[in-house]
């Protein structure tokens, strides 16, 4: 891993010019630019917003901001997470180009792809931190803790990313699997709810690795806790050791690459 580490650092003007591009390709000839960075937040946050209202009323419980807060902080970290996924998968076939020509370390796609979509996630997260603090939201201490789920969410987000996108290359049925469990994998996470609504079930829902994250994100944003501490830790290392694991094997068959694209 150390070597890896050196692999990349030595290839960084290269890694940062295929992030450029990759970001300069995906607002070219766009009208509305960076504001596109928030169109598929807004959407996943007004689903969110409709199915909160509509438990809302059958519980008959007033509807408050704090709902909307909730599914907001939820919802970004979420759009940025599929995102990620869907455009590191195809990275190497969309290159395929400097895949077969150029030397060098071709991990590099699937990062770039990732990195580009943190631009959008960016932009997305500075408007709605406005919003929150404007409401008196995500002032507390507890709100550092924020950056620690994000970045358990970037390592996750690498990890499966990098698989796929290996995947994808000799097998090009992944992307469209990807595709389905990226569409569904929603309602297997609590972005529109909360875990705690399930009682017993709860545990089941936060071995996804992705759900103590988003749940951390409410809690130390919203509520002013930090809920979840053991399951945020099984998260860290399951994303850790999922991203070692991915970049083992995608060395191992890089060398591959050319004669199978």
């Amino acid at each position: 891993m150390v070597g890896d580490k050196k692999t990349l650092f030595d290839y960084r003007d290269l890694f940062f010019m295929i992030t450029w591009r990759e970001i300069k390709i995906k607002y070219k000839q766009s009208i509305m630019g960076f504001l596109w960075a928030l169109f598929m937040p807004i959407l996943i946050i007004t689903s969110g917003i409709l199915v909160k209202m509509a438990f809302a009323k059958l519980a008959g419980t007033p509807f408050t901001f704090q709902e909307v807060a909730g599914v907001s902080v939820k919802a970004i970290p979420w759009a940025f997470f599929i995102s990620s996924i869907r455009f590191s998968t195809n990275s190497l076939i969309s290159n395929f180009n400097l895949v077969t020509k150029i030397s060098f370390p071709k991990i590099i796609f699937p990062l770039s792809a990732i990195c580009s979509q943190l631009v959008d996630f960016v932009v997305a997260s500075l408007f709605l931190m406005v919003v929150l603090m404007a409401n008196g939201y995500g002032l507390t201490v507890k709100a550092l803790f924020a950056f620690v789920l994000i970045l358990i969410l970037i390592v996750l987000s690498a990890a499966l990313g990098i698989l796929f996108s290996a995947a994808n290359l000799f097998f090009r049925d992944v992307k469209y699997i990807v595709e389905v469990i990226v569409t569904f994998a929603i309602f297997f996470t609590p972005v529109f709810y909360d875990v705690k609504m399930f009682d017993k079930w709860e545990r089941v829902l936060l071995l996804n690795p992705v759900a103590p994250v988003l749940e951390g994100l409410n809690g130390c944003l919203v509520l002013g806790t930090i809920p979840y501490g053991g399951w945020i830790v099984y998260s860290a290392v399951f994303s850790v050791a999922l991203l070692a694991i991915a970049v083992f094997l995608f060395q191992k068959i890089e060398p591959l690459f050319a004669e199978n694209i």
